[in-house]
């Protein structure tokens, strides 16, 4: 069957000075959990996983186990630029119940394939009895799998799919002709759901449908539903809130202050919204409530 998951990557919230505000966190997690999407994908890209140490990052771990493991599939980004880092991630979220994870490949410095192959054999390794997703992101970790190379990944027995980020359809459909027909592949942009699921993938990885999950969820309907007329008044919703709010973490932060849900700050150097970027965000999420 046809799938058509939305996981959302869920931001993590910072006070204003940048400590963790784990209680902001927390309700930001019991807000996701609120969206009937499928998963959550906690402290990747959108959860500004490179800022996050590692006490922190068991906290949250912990956190949004406790929040969301009855409400939908909890993904934990574990990808470092070490296989050290990425195990010993690994190590501490099976210890807090996580079951699923996700590793972007090596990141900073240049890797050959066959580095990059041992480091996801030890983080499978690690992983055990869990599923590990590949991390895909070439235009932030200046690393990227081949087609070739994710199809000797996907023999490792956990490894059950990829996330793509920044790559185009043409490269979706390039892993999806190569990769087992059970082996799941998400896109990393919000706005393709449709589009990504026509050229083999299972869903999309989305920070919008964090903060504005209706839209994405019509679109899912529509898309299961085969309606061509829905499908293109939902892709045109979707479109509209991605439009403005995009993968930007400070205008998704503006937008659950708008929800009030929590008045948090990014602690990466992300600007703040401007005073009309606020009006637009205020304006988007009361349409989209």
């Amino acid at each position: 069957m046809t799938r058509y998951d939305i996981v959302t990557a869920v931001p993590t919230a910072f006070h204003r000075d940048g400590s963790l505000d784990l209680e902001g966190s927390r309700a930001i997690f019991r807000f996701v959990g609120q969206s009937g999407n499928e998963g959550a994908f906690v402290l990747g890209t959108t959860g500004e996983f490179p800022a996050v140490d590692v006490a922190e990052f068991t906290a949250l771990v912990g956190a949004a186990v406790e929040e969301l493991a009855d409400k939908m599939r909890v993904i934990v980004h574990v990808g470092q630029p070490s296989t050290f880092e990425a195990v010993r991630l690994v190590e501490i979220a099976k210890g807090l119940g996580a079951t699923e994870f996700a590793a972007l490949t090596p990141y900073y410095l240049k890797s050959t394939e066959d580095a990059i192959f041992d480091y996801y054999r030890a983080v499978s390794d690690a992983v055990g009895d869990g599923r590990l997703y590949v991390y895909i992101y070439p235009a932030r970790s200046g690393n990227t799998v081949s087609p070739d190379l994710l199809v000797r990944l996907s023999a490792l027995p956990n490894v059950v799919g990829a996330k793509l980020s920044e790559l185009s359809l043409d490269e979706i459909a390039a892993y999806r002709a190569v990769v087992p027909a059970d082996f799941d592949l998400y896109t990393g942009a919000d706005r393709d759901l449709i589009a990504a699921v026509q050229v083999g993938a299972q869903g999309v990885v989305s920070g919008v449908s964090s903060v504005t999950p209706k839209p994405f969820r019509a679109l899912a309907d529509a898309g299961r539903s085969g309606d061509a007329g829905a499908i293109a008044a939902a892709q045109a919703a979707v479109d509209d809130v991605v439009s403005l709010i995009g993968g930007d973490m400070a205008r998704m932060k503006e937008a659950y202050r708008v929800l009030d849900v929590v008045d948090t700050h990014c602690r990466m150097a992300i600007a703040e919204p401007s005073d009309d970027e606020r009006t637009a965000v205020a304006e988007v999420v009361a349409a989209n409530r």
